[in-house]
């Protein structure tokens, strides 16, 4: 359908008169705007277009709804990209406090050379440690991508490249599980609880799980929640109502997922909560982004697509050609034999009919340099071109909600190449998601426990799918504020007695020769007041005040720790390196 403007003299009753004499089918009269909207053969476009009282013809675009809950258009490498699963769960309305740690229990984290990249540098490294199961390899060598996308969909860095993560740069405790094929005991997962109590972490998260019940490993979630932690896995992606373990246990949490749209995702486990009781734990309990989460990737291992058309950028995902083109545009309808009008263009091609790998094929065979195969339903379509890809040109798939400024471009730029960032889909990346808010509000409201975490997550979750607690979404989509405020309102176990937020730690320095002098006073607590002042000055002496001096008896470089206690019992703690010149006696003094 087009649209065409009148000169002032417009009369739109009459005007409608006589494009309906000549044949134009008019769909809508706007006189307050001089013009009409209508369908018409090429014949009459041309006679409109020759019509002297007529300004402009020009297409009426379509419009669509969005996705509920969108990425940031951009390129990664150039600019720091907020998955939509951030907003969606609100944790880019929350900021994280220091204090917590995560355990990711996976194939691995990629901090050197690996199975399919080398280092990511999204991550704070300096809160990195880890450890590895017997006969997986070192837990900083990357046993495929998976581990690497889940630790970046918690943590990766807010450092304006890249991807951000749900709690960015909180502290990781990575256990590398898998081994060279990609599969482990559950013997291993209750080695990897100890190894995570050990690590001093408070949250243990695990986008894996299989289809029987163990005592032993089930025993270690149930010691680790026991002691004030907080467990997730996910619920699984075969799309049926079986029960995965370890997410079927009741002291672990069960993640499903959902969409942009808040949506169910479709593979998402669904067990019911009986099971010979019934319990929450048994089944979902919260959803969060599973579809197209965007995140860390080994150094080179993703596939990484650019889309530019007629100088605006636009959501692409790359199909297995490498390569960058430009060029005008040519839709091909759905491509399903070739068109010698592509000639020399980029095919603009609509999915259905004919494989992805089918369509690519004809737009090349038919002088085509490049591909764009749009969705045929809401979201970003990711595919890729088979097994027996004969193809050469770079194709990608590109949205249903951008069709129409795709269809009626004139230009377009894709650009194909290895990356450091990706799409993965399913439960697994929901897991993280939820195990980074958890992180983000319990860093908020630390004289919480984690059973508490786990319960004001599900009292904040906004309700999705049918109306009130279901097996596909549990509680509904976890939100970080929401749950933040619940426990500001509600306290740590519900009462309404409300919550105590953890004291700010926070110093100066200022160092001459060996003696340096250190000031709290900017440490702050936000609904009460700090009781105790702490320091520890990395070469085994320590003292309390809040204003002090201390003099090192050895010149070098030390890692001091101040630890604030407010009168509820939370600490906060913040650490500083100083470096001081050799000689002196080792004194101190308290203001």
């Amino acid at each position: 359908m087009l649209s065409a403007a009148a000169k002032p003299s417009f009369n739109s009753d009459l005007a409608t008169t006589d494009r309906l004499s000549n044949g134009i089918d008019v769909k809508l009269v706007l006189p307050e705007h001089s013009a009409i909207a209508a369908s018409l053969s090429e014949e009459a476009l041309k006679w409109l277009q020759n019509d002297p009282t007529v300004l402009s013809v020009e297409i009426d675009t379509h419009r669509h709804f969005m996705s509920l809950y969108n990425d940031d258009v951009g390129d990664p490498t150039v600019i720091q990209i907020t998955p939509y699963s951030i907003y969606q769960s609100q944790a880019n309305l929350l900021t994280l406090q220091p204090g917590m740690k995560v355990c990711v229990v996976d194939s691995g984290i990629a901090g050197s050379t690996g199975e399919t990249g080398g280092i990511n540098n999204d991550f704070d490294w300096s809160n990195i440690t880890g450890s590895n199961d017997s006969g997986t390899g070192n837990w900083f060598t990357d046993g495929g991508p998976h581990g690497t996308h889940v630790a970046g969909t918690v943590a990766a860095a807010d450092n304006g490249f890249g991807v951000i993560g749900m709690a960015p740069g909180v502290s990781l405790h990575i256990v590398k599980v898998f081994n060279a094929a990609g599969w482990g005991y559950s013997s291993d997962l209750a080695k990897a609880a100890t190894e995570c109590t050990n690590a001093g972490a408070d949250i243990i998260t695990m986008s894996l799980g299989g289809g029987a019940a163990n005592s032993t490993e089930e025993n270690a979630f149930i010691k680790f929640t026991d002691n004030g932690g907080l467990v997730l896995a996910a619920a699984g992606n075969s799309g049926n109502n079986t029960r995965s373990y370890p997410a079927g246990y009741k002291s672990v949490m069960m993640i499903g997922g959902n969409d942009a749209d808040n949506n169910k995702y479709t593979a998402s486990q669904y067990p019911s909560c009986t099971n010979g009781d019934t319990n929450d734990g048994y089944c979902v309990e919260v959803s969060a982004g599973a579809v197209s989460v965007f995140s860390t990737y080994p150094s080179g291992g993703a596939t990484v697509a650019g889309l530019t058309v007629d100088s605006v950028g636009y959501g692409a995902s790359g199909m297995e050609n490498s390569g960058s083109v430009s060029g005008a545009t040519y839709h091909m309808g759905t491509a399903v034999t070739t068109d010698p009008n592509a000639n020399g263009k980029i095919c603009i091609i609509d999915r259905g009919n004919a494989s992805f790998h089918d369509k690519v094929n004809n737009c090349e065979n038919s002088g085509g340099i490049g591909a764009v195969i749009v969705n045929n339903v809401a979201g970003l379509l990711s595919g890729t071109l088979g097994t027996t890809n004969v193809t050469s040109i770079p194709a990608v798939g590109a949205a249903f909600e951008d069709r129409t400024n795709l269809v009626g471009s004139s230009s377009a730029l894709i650009n194909i190449g290895p990356g450091d960032y990706g799409y993965m889909s399913g439960t697994s990346m929901a897991t993280p998601g939820v195990a980074g808010v958890a992180a983000l509000v319990w860093s908020n409201h630390q004289a919480c426990t984690g059973t508490q975490i786990r319960n004001a997550l599900k009292a904040s979750a906004e309700d999705a799918g049918t109306a009130g607690k279901d097996v596909d979404f549990g509680y509904g989509i976890v939100k970080a504020k929401d749950a933040s405020d619940y426990i500001t309102a509600n306290g740590c176990d519900g009462s309404g007695g409300g919550g105590n937020n953890p004291p700010t730690a926070s110093f100066i320095q200022n160092c001459t020769d060996l003696t340096c002098t250190f000031n709290a006073s900017a440490s702050s607590d936000p609904d009460g007041s700090i009781i105790s002042y702490s320091w520890n000055f990395g070469d085994g002496n320590s003292d309390f005040g809040v204003a002090l001096s201390y003099t090192f008896t050895s010149g070098g470089t030390y890692s001091v720790i101040l630890t604030v206690t407010d009168n509820d019992g939370a600490t906060g703690t913040t650490s500083e390196t100083v470096t001081v010149s050799d000689g002196g006696i080792a004194t101190w003094s308290s203001d």
